[in-house]
């Protein structure tokens, strides 16, 4: 009895080590998997990151082409007010027609 005992653990303990194995491939099977399916994945994601960085670039340079139209205006108003300034102190001014 003792030997189909032995005989019997032996072959669970088999059984037991096929599972695991066939777990481990089962595992293994679906990680493949998932890597395929990234590389996939991966041209389409690119591309779209590629886009979307692409409408950032182009809203940073709208954006700063505004922000530069507005730097020059202040600067063309104050060097206009100095020059109005400085005509007044020489006792000249400029003709503004009025509406």
């Amino acid at each position: 009895m003792s030997l189909e005992n032995t005989r019997v653990e032996e072959n669970f303990q088999r059984a037991v080590e096929l599972k695991k194995i066939a777990r481990w491939q089962d595992s293994h099977a679906h990680c493949l998997w998932d890597m395929t399916l990234s590389q996939r994945r991966y041209p389409y994601a690119l591309l779209r990151i590629q886009d979307t960085i692409g409408q950032e670039l182009a809203l940073a340079n709208k954006q700063l082409l505004m922000v530069r139209r507005a730097a020059l205006h202040q600067l063309y108003e104050k060097e206009y007010q100095q020059y109005q300034q400085e005509l007044n102190q020489m006792g000249k001014a400029f003709y503004v027609e009025r509406l």
